[in-house]
């Protein structure tokens, strides 16, 4: 699937400052940033999930820590 991400100018080179550094493609780069940020805010949200279900459960011994 092509999608069109607009950049501002700013954007666009500091984009293809990065490419040429790198020696790839301004689309490598931006399809390598997507894939970052998928795998880290997909990681946050199972940590997330994590939490609200298992620290209910040693709450009283957290509390008690904190003390």
């Amino acid at each position: 699937m092509a999608i069109t991400v607009r950049l501002d100018d700013q954007e666009t080179e500091a984009l293809r400052r990065r490419a040429e550094l790198e020696g790839q493609s301004m689309q490598e780069i931006a399809r390598q940033a997507v894939r970052d940020y998928i795998e880290r805010t997909s990681k946050r949200e199972l940590l997330d999930r994590v939490l609200d279900e298992e620290l209910p459960r040693y709450a009283d011994a957290v509390e008690r820590l904190g003390q």
